[in-house]
């Protein structure tokens, strides 16, 4: 069926039909780039969701302090919530079992100095899980320690691009930086893979920050961890229990939201993660639409081309080609075209996503990509159907007559 003949008869014919050869090809040849590069999108999009989430830990909870929307207990409403250092202490005695660890977070802007350097940034004051938290990698000396907490020491871990405004392309381990007129020496340098915001930061002890403002013992947020053998369920558990119990040491209706406001990162990602599924999805099934297009859209040249051919056709079976002989040539050409623009088509599409690459970050889509197995499977699938739309047409001009095929118009 492969033979010699069989390939120069073939080349032959598409050489004298380029027009319907051409159309043939790109109508396949499309249809797989398109379907290439909307799968790649999709999940482009689901990269972007996750690299969203994962900067930061996801086996963490978040407690925020706000304002009592509901009277409860005699307290009115409007009443203003406020976390403190023994706040810090009740959660690790009553849920040790649950924790990795936990840190109290405390934000301030100010206005930092070295030499003549200067500029605004935001000072955290942390205590060392802090670190885990944020994923923060520290480059030069360390972070924030424990005996940085118990001394209440005038140390500071800063972020690279902090260390690039101030100091230039000199080190700033050692160095001394002017907070808001309060002396700190940098004992730390790390980077974010969060971007340029996380790396102007400046983290110092918390325990320092309430020394500077007039010793008092409160807190922004508190960042709580727990253990990861959890699950997800053992960490919706913990949240309810976590949740329960500081509303009543602070005296918080159980369904007043923005009196305590907990967010559970886990509970986060999973949702978005599930969200971006269902989009890929979605952008999938349209791409499934433009292959399904292009099988169509095969399936009607293969019919005309028969059509076409049919006295061609029946000459050949009057000299004595058989209906199989006949279903081959047809096929041959069918599976030799789906093939060669299906590959080409698929080559076009990654290549279009590798040249993309995070070009489209700003719209949500970074590093956009498809599977060797997806788009292989679905080239394969391609051929497989532009072989089916070429032998049914055959099969069934291979059933004609050969004084009806010499009669067609």
């Amino acid at each position: 069926m492969w033979s010699r003949d069989r390939w120069q008869e073939m080349f032959y014919t598409l050489r004298k039909n380029k027009l319907r050869t051409a159309l043939s090809g790109f109508t396949v040849a499309m249809g797989i780039f398109i379907f290439v590069l909307l799968f790649g999108f999709g999940n482009g999009l689901k990269n972007s969701f996750e690299t969203f989430f994962l900067d930061d830990s996801t086996n963490t909870l978040w407690l925020y302090p706000g304002l009592t929307e509901k009277p409860y207990r005699g307290f009115k409403a409007k009443r203003r919530i406020i976390f403190r250092n023994d706040d810090l202490t009740d959660i690790q005695q009553n849920f040790a079992f649950f924790i990795q660890y936990m840190t109290p977070r405390i934000s301030r802007g100010a206005l930092v100095k070295h030499g003549k350097e200067s500029n605004n940034y935001t000072i955290r004051g942390v205590a060392p899980g802090h670190q885990f938290a944020e994923k923060s990698i520290i480059t030069k000396g360390r972070y924030i320690n424990q005996n940085d907490i118990i001394k209440k020491t005038k140390y500071a871990t800063i972020g690279r691009l902090v260390e690039k405004d101030l100091f230039g392309n000199r080190s700033a381990l050692g160095q001394n930086i002017d907070i808001s007129g309060v002396s700190f020496k940098v004992v730390g340098v790390f980077e974010d893979e969060g971007g340029d915001n996380e790396e102007r930061l400046i983290y110092i002890s918390y325990t320092t920050r309430q020394q500077l403002e007039k010793s008092n013992d409160r807190v922004d947020q508190i960042i709580v961890a727990f253990r990861p053998e959890l699950g997800h369920a053992g960490a919706l558990a913990f949240e309810k229990k976590l949740s329960a119990f500081m509303r009543k040491k602070h005296v918080v209706a159980a369904n007043d939201r923005s009196g305590i406001y907990m967010r559970n990162v886990a509970t986060d990602l999973k949702e978005t993660q599930q969200f971006a599924s269902i989009l890929q999805l979605i952008v999938s099934f349209v791409g499934l639409g433009t292959l399904l297009a292009g099988i169509i859209g095969i399936s009607n040249i293969m019919v005309y081309v028969v059509k076409e051919r049919t006295k061609e056709l029946g000459i050949r079976k009057a000299i004595g080609a058989t209906p199989k002989a006949v279903v081959g040539m047809i096929l041959h050409e069918s599976v030799f075209i789906t093939t060669m623009a299906g590959y080409a088509g698929l080559l076009a599409g990654v290549g279009t996503l590798a040249l993309i690459g995070d070009s489209l970050e700003e719209f949500f889509i970074i590093n956009p990509y498809i599977s060797t197995n997806t788009a292989i499977g679905a080239t394969l699938v391609l051929i497989v159907f532009g072989a089916l739309a070429g032998y049914i047409p055959a099969r069934r001009a291979s059933k004609i007559k050969p004084i009806i095929a010499l009669r067609d118009e």
